[in-house]
């Protein structure tokens, strides 16, 4: 085994996509994604025992394309890594037991890995080797985190995290209502777009009482309700809603509340990187807000391009990676999955 440069495989089955995902160090080799979004569509969320049966069927041949894409196959791969949480249940114990299997035939070791730090993982597979410390911002359906990472091998500290939705399940629930598809990210950064940010949205948790007790939390509940009321009460006057003003003027909002506590909580501590991760990284707003507001503080902030910030088994493998070449002991065949596995354990 090659420990500065391993080669692992990482699987990923947390919520609607199977991924595997195939690195040499920091180099990606190979990444499969099989989603189940479309199955989902129709009821404007993931369905999980559609996202366990989605997960089983496409297992094999996802792993087949990876390793057929990166031109190696399971008996080349130094190790094995794969979501142990947190996630959907089900889902999680398809992806474990995948792996498992896949472990043992082939006599590899295996690690399962903590989701979460696996969004801040992937950022190595584009621009290299992360500076410690750093804070991550990671923000997607089911996340929204404010981390310090000080070393991603053996655990990062948690400064902040949502206390109601996340930043992507607002997105999701704001699409629906103004007759979006789902997942909602995607369609409200195109329609905002077209859209202007005239519609004064609040900013959740920035009051100073807030501040005081809640610095670095997060809370999308009551922005989502805002846009629900001005919604309706366009629909009530009968007058026609403007998709694209109240886009752009929800997303503002959302964008402004992350990437300002994520400079603050660097300019707090004083750490002059910033990864952010996770679905709702993919949004253009977010992206292009931060690098201002880091570039007026001399913080350097980190994206991966969309794909990567997206559930992919690349992350896990990037994450695989990395506890390798830290010599981190990699976990037995009765390793567990847990769904609400904490961001303080990197490794289950």
């Amino acid at each position: 085994m090659n420990k500065a440069e391993p080669l692992v495989l990482g699987i990923e089955t947390s919520c609607d996509e199977t991924g595997v995902g195939i690195v040499r160090g920091h180099t990606l080799l190979a990444d499969e994604i099989a989603s189940s979004v479309d199955e989902h569509a129709r009821f404007g969320g993931v369905v999980p025992e559609v996202a366990s049966r989605a997960h089983f069927e496409a297992m094999v041949p996802t792993m087949q394309r990876a390793l057929d894409k990166a031109g190696v196959t399971l008996s080349d791969v130094d190790a094995i890594a794969v979501t142990a949480g947190p996630g959907l249940a089900g889902a999680l114990l398809v992806g474990v037991a995948a792996a498992k299997a896949y472990a043992l035939a082939a006599g590899k070791p295996i690690y399962g890995v903590n989701h979460l730090a696996a969004h801040v993982a992937v950022d190595t597979l584009e621009h290299g080797a992360l500076p410690e410390p750093a804070v991550a911002l990671l923000v997607s359906g089911g996340h929204s985190s404010l981390l310090r990472v000080d070393d991603l091998a053996g655990g990062v500290v948690p400064l902040g995290a949502t206390i109601d939705d996340a930043a992507g399940e607002a997105f999701d629930k704001v699409a629906r209502l103004l007759g979006l598809p789902f997942p909602g990210g995607p369609p409200i950064d195109k329609a905002a777009r077209d859209g202007q940010v005239v519609i004064p949205f609040p900013r959740g948790l920035t009051g100073p009482r807030d501040l005081a007790e809640h610095r670095f939390d997060f809370s999308f509940s009551g922005l989502k309700t805002a846009v629900a009321r001005w919604v309706e009460a366009r629909e009530r006057a009968g007058e026609p809603v403007p998709v694209g003003d109240v886009a752009a003027s929800f997303q503002e909002a959302v964008c402004d509340v992350l990437t300002a506590k994520a400079v603050g909580a660097c300019r707090e501590y004083g750490i002059d990187t910033l990864v952010i991760g996770g679905g709702v990284a993919a949004n253009s707003r977010i992206r292009s807000m931060a690098q201002e507001r880091c570039e007026k503080y001399g913080i350097t902030v980190r994206v991966p391009r969309p794909k990567l910030c997206t559930d992919n088994g690349a992350m896990v493998a990037a994450l695989g990676s990395h506890l390798v070449a830290a010599g981190a002991a990699p976990g037995d065949l009765g390793l567990p999955s847990d769904s609400a596995m904490p961001i303080t354990l990197v490794t289950a």
